[in-house]
């Protein structure tokens, strides 16, 4: 842990409780990142990142107080967070209404660390700029008059490491590396323009770009551009079938399902920072046919938002957020559970040391069903197939939805025919959940991350799911 003493946040915890805290939770929290920049294939940039520190809680007669500091080298820095934290709990207990409680949960006392098969620190950094560069140098010029004006590539390896001490029995040490790649491409053709930015990463060491298939992703995106630009035909417009991939459903997955059922944007805590919730006032059990089971899942090996405790010590696992069609579980942080007289599902999650655990998502996802692609398409006399997406947009509440599609193809009779520009698809959460009739075997997800919180905080996750059929939906 970097040099770091976590018996200081034993001692942390121990005075707090000596001063009439309630509660109290210390949290050492490093994350060191490094990385660079590619433009059109020339080195731009490199950083280099540590935000090492310490953040502490406590409850004091229902008031909840939050200090944060650099890591503290002895005691005597350690209780001076302590202190800080003490006396916001205290001033916030004179003005609270209602009081901050936190709920039982599984809380662990455990080790855990995931191990980079392929150590980036073993890679001198040209030897890193040569591999990405290798996997995202496009071909520059095609038929039609294609061309690829510009591209972006960023790199980025992260480890994270964290302690965390509660005063109800939590103590966790986990360290996780990341590796990412982030790419955005703009492409022409004549007088038309296109861009598509995407995401590649995963828990582990270099590994993770060969698993997650960087090089074909990057030259996948290139190959969807020039068929948006150069063959690519005006679609058919009004209410129709169509199948979406599992691209598209990971995002639906992400901002319809995920966002929605976060427990503090039910409650409007969010609403300033993020937006609210459909599920704060929606009264209905159904939100989708029983072909619509959407998970969250942090214990996936080698996603993105891989974990297996929170950041307030309680055991993660799988939360159904929809099942077969209905509302299901929200997720909670330890505050939030206490609200809603159950247990914490492990969903508290902080940026670095200087942020609180807020309620966040991992690894979103549609859960897969029995058909096979060919058997949704085959189905469908006459529709469009929505392969990858270009922009999409979500209302406040996560109730109104609208994808834009970057590829996309003409179904016809049960076959896949030419591909077409200008689709979007669009409704009601409801209304596009309750239109699933069938879901794939298949289950895929893509990286991100996902932005919540004031300050803001930005988290890595995981969305995914099967390729869907929708029936009878708008396409505008």
């Amino acid at each position: 842990m970097g040099g770091f003493d976590p018996r200081l946040l034993e001692d942390i915890v121990e005075w707090l409780l000596s001063q009439g805290a309630d509660y109290a939770e210390a949290r050492f929290h490093s994350l060191r990142e490094s990385g660079f920049v590619l433009m059109n294939g020339g080195l731009v940039g490199v950083e280099r990142e540590a935000r090492i520190g310490v953040a502490v809680r406590a409850i004091v007669d229902g008031g909840l107080g939050f200090a944060s500091s650099v890591a503290p080298a002895s005691r005597e820095e350690a209780l001076s967070v302590a202190s800080r934290a003490l006396s916001a709990a205290r001033t916030s207990a004179a003005g609270v209404k209602t009081p901050v409680r936190m709920a039982p949960a599984r809380l662990g006392r455990a080790r855990y660390s995931v191990v980079a098969r392929e150590d980036p620190s073993d890679l001198a950094l040209e030897d890193k700029v040569s591999m990405v560069r290798e996997a995202t140098t496009p071909q520059q010029a095609g038929a039609g008059g294609f061309r690829v004006e510009r591209y972006t590539v960023a790199y980025r390896e992260s480890v994270e490491e964290k302690v965390i001490v509660t005063s109800d029995g939590a103590f966790i040490e986990s360290s996780i590396p990341r590796v990412a790649v982030f790419y955005n491409i703009t492409a022409s053709a004549g007088d038309r323009r296109a861009n598509r930015w995407f995401e590649v990463a995963g828990s582990g060491g270099l590994e993770v770009l060969r698993e997650n298939s960087l090089e074909e992703s990057f030259s996948s995106d290139v190959r969807s551009l020039e068929v948006a630009l150069t063959r690519a035909e005006p679609a058919p417009k009004g209410r129709m079938d169509v199948v979406v991939s599992p691209e598209i459903a990971g995002i639906m997955a992400h901002e319809a399902a995920g966002h929605p059922s976060e427990a503090d944007r039910v409650l409007g805590r969010e609403a300033a920072q993020a937006g609210l919730s459909f599920r704060t006032f929606y009264r209905g059990r159904i939100i989708g046919s029983k072909s619509v089971t959407v998970i969250d899942d942090p214990t996936i090996p080698g996603s993105y938002g891989f974990y297996l405790y929170d950041d307030e010590g309680v055991a993660a696992r799988p939360r159904r957020l929809y099942d077969r069609g209905e509302l299901a579980e929200l997720l909670h942080n330890r505050e939030t559970a206490a609200v809603y007289g159950v247990e914490s599902n492990g969903a508290a999650r902080a940026m670095d040391f200087r942020s609180e655990p807020i309620v966040r998502m991992s690894n979103t996802y549609i859960a897969p069903g029995d058909y096979t692609f060919e058997e949704l398409v085959e189905d469908v006399k006459l529709g469009v197939y929505i392969a990858k997406y270009m922009e999409w947009n979500i209302d406040d509440v996560r109730w109104g939805q609208r994808y834009g599609a970057l590829e996309a193809y003409l179904i016809r009779g049960g076959r896949l025919e030419k591909p077409v520009r200008g689709v979007v698809l669009e409704g009601t959460t409801r209304a596009l959940f309750a239109s699933v009739d069938a879901a794939s075997r298949e289950l895929r997800f893509y990286s991100g991350t996902c932005g919540k919180g004031e300050p803001a905080q930005g988290v890595p996750v995981w969305m995914g799911g099967p390729h869907l059929r929708l029936r009878g939906v708008e396409v505008r």
